[in-house]
């Protein structure tokens, strides 16, 4: 006899009620269409994140040699690093190869459509990942507009992570397993998990972030069911999901390395990785607090499964930034869930049409978002290398690592990058990078240029956080120093020689102030909350004794 699919526990938050009076058919079919669009454009925004760049390198690299980028065909200092950390090869290893699948996807998705295939490929995702939250809302709620409210508040906190790299699949095929469990354990789409686990864990290391769903879901049935009429459905389709996810170049590392990176001094110095600040309270913890005060509200009637994604995801969030994105997804779906529903007007609903309207017109006339944020990248650093045929290696600064693999291989290998494969490249790196003077026994940040053999230097000018700038760019203004010629400067970066090549002539070391002037006023016009660098170079071209005026 068939088994009658067993009755999953909702929420106990009532059904939304209907509006005092009926709107017309079409105007919901109308705010959904708008809600799509509104969530597309918002997270349609140029490519702008210099970690991009090393995963369209690296997809490039698989694409054309069928091999995995391993060893490190692209910094030539990678191979001769010793470890800092007794973890450190095993983490060098998973970060170049745990992303594979989703940096050929970017790369191919690049190559079919330039950057416009890149940004509308990082916004479907990212507006299916709402999508997702506000159709679990209307699946429990019955609610369309708490589920559309849901949606887009799941955006509001998702808008800080519209970046073109590989954690977008962690976060959609998160919210693609949450969906199905919590829609399928009775059906037949139970059966995607194992395939959908399968492809996740080869294109981002975040899939064990599936396995809590997979838990908490099973445990839920685990207590609802019949004991004489058990569900394996579930738990097996759970337990393949689990078992497949080995079938990746790293195994089931995944979870010790993430655990690793609190042992590297350079992981635990990257802005993502640090703790979140709950006060003064941004959009995120705005999203915690309620989304708790909402779960304690109605304690008795919440679901296991809630509380055990709430807890997991909320510790997650509490420990790296790069995690508030779980809260920002969730909590509107508990929030939504457990507050009770109240009737909107008709007028209310036009209003929401036109607030929606609104919207889109707005983001349609923000300009063309299918593009590169060229002022951010050295573009016109890296034509004159590949030009002029400018001899290596090279030193550069660890944000423009990722685009210099990306223009510069495999003519050019690169100093250092955003993968963070070396704990001791990356500490002469600093020392490199702000000409530190010899101290403690450790050589000076110039005669570490020679240790390493540079032969030539592109480098911006410097940290726009705190506006602190690189000090090396200054000690070649020096005109006591005669090893480095300054050969090129614009408004992103400055090229330095040791030895002038055919057909290219130095220029004055007052160039180099000019083009830290360019790079800080061309920073402020486009980031004016980033305004530190300008105080910061009136100061250093003070002791140097430039005068602006004086050119």
């Amino acid at each position: 006899m068939r088994r009658r699919p067993v009755p999953r526990p909702v929420p106990a938050s009532p059904k939304a009620p209907p509006s005092l009076a009926a709107a017309p058919k079409w105007l919901r079919s109308v705010i959904l269409v708008l809600t799509g669009l509104v969530l597309v454009g918002w997270f349609a925004s140029p490519v702008a994140n210099p970690d991009t760049w090393w995963h369209l390198a690296t997809g490039r690299y698989i694409w054309q040699t069928h091999h995995l980028p391993s060893p490190d065909p692209f910094a030539f200092t990678t191979a001769s690093a010793p470890p800092a950390y007794p973890a450190e090869p095993t983490v060098r290893q998973f970060n170049l190869t745990h992303e594979w699948l989703a940096q050929l996807i970017f790369y191919l998705a690049w190559s079919v459509a330039g950057p416009a295939g890149l940004v509308l490929l990082r916004a479907l995702m990212l507006a299916a990942f709402c999508a997702l939250a506000g159709a679990i809302v209307y699946r429990r709620s019955g609610g369309l507009y708490r589920a559309v409210m849901a949606a887009l508040a799941a955006a509001a906190v998702a808008g800080n992570f519209a970046a073109d790299r590989p954690f977008l699949f962690t976060y959609l095929l998160l919210a693609v397993t949450v969906y199905l469990l919590e829609t399928g354990a009775g059906r037949w789409t139970i059966w995607l998990l194992p395939p959908i686990f399968l492809f996740w864990a080869n294109c981002h290391g975040g899939y064990f972030l599936g396995w809590v769903a997979l838990a908490a879901y099973s445990l839920e049935a685990l207590k609802a069911e019949d004991k004489k009429r058990p569900a394996p459905r579930l738990w097996i389709a759970a337990a393949a999901s689990v078992f497949i996810c080995g079938a990746n170049p790293n195994g089931f590392r995944a979870l010790t390395v993430t655990l690793a990176y609190r042992s590297s001094l350079l992981q635990g110095s990257l802005w993502e990785w640090q703790h979140p600040q709950l006060w003064p309270p941004d959009l995120f913890a705005i999203v915690l607090f309620l989304s708790a005060a909402a779960l304690l509200w109605r304690r008795r009637g919440v679901r296991i499964a809630d509380w055990i994604l709430f807890a997991a995801f909320s510790a997650a969030a509490l420990l790296a930034i790069r995690n508030t994105i779980l809260i920002g997804w969730l909590g509107p779906i508990l929030i939504a869930s457990y507050v009770p529903a109240f009737a909107l007007p008709v007028l209310a609903e036009f209003a929401a049409a036109l607030l929606l309207i609104a919207a889109a017109v707005y983001e349609a006339m923000q300009g063309n978002p299918l593009r590169v944020e060229q002022w951010l990248y050295p573009q016109g650093a890296a034509d004159f290398l590949l030009a002029r045929h400018i001899p290596g290696p090279i030193f550069n600064s660890y944000e423009h690592g990722g685009y210099l693999m990306w223009r510069l291989w495999p003519e050019h290998k690169v100093f250092i990058d955003g993968r963070a494969l070396s704990e001791s490249v990356f500490h002469d790196y600093q020392r490199m990078l702000y000409a530190m003077p010899s101290q403690n026994g450790e050589k000076s940040g110039l005669d570490l240029l020679d240790q390493y053999g540079i032969q030539a230097i592109v480098l911006n000018g410097f940290e726009y956080g705190s506006g602190a700038p690189y000090l090396l760019n200054v000690a070649f203004a020096d005109p006591r120093q005669a090893a480095w010629k300054l050969v090129y400067q614009d408004a992103q970066s400055m090229v330095f020689v040791r030895d002038l090549p055919p057909g290219v002539a130095a220029l004055p070391p007052s160039d180099i102030f000019r083009s830290l002037e360019s790079q800080c006023s061309t920073h402020i016009a486009h980031i004016p909350s980033e305004s530190l660098c300008a105080p910061y170079l009136q100061e250093v071209e003070r002791r140097a004794g430039f005068s602006p005026q004086g050119r």
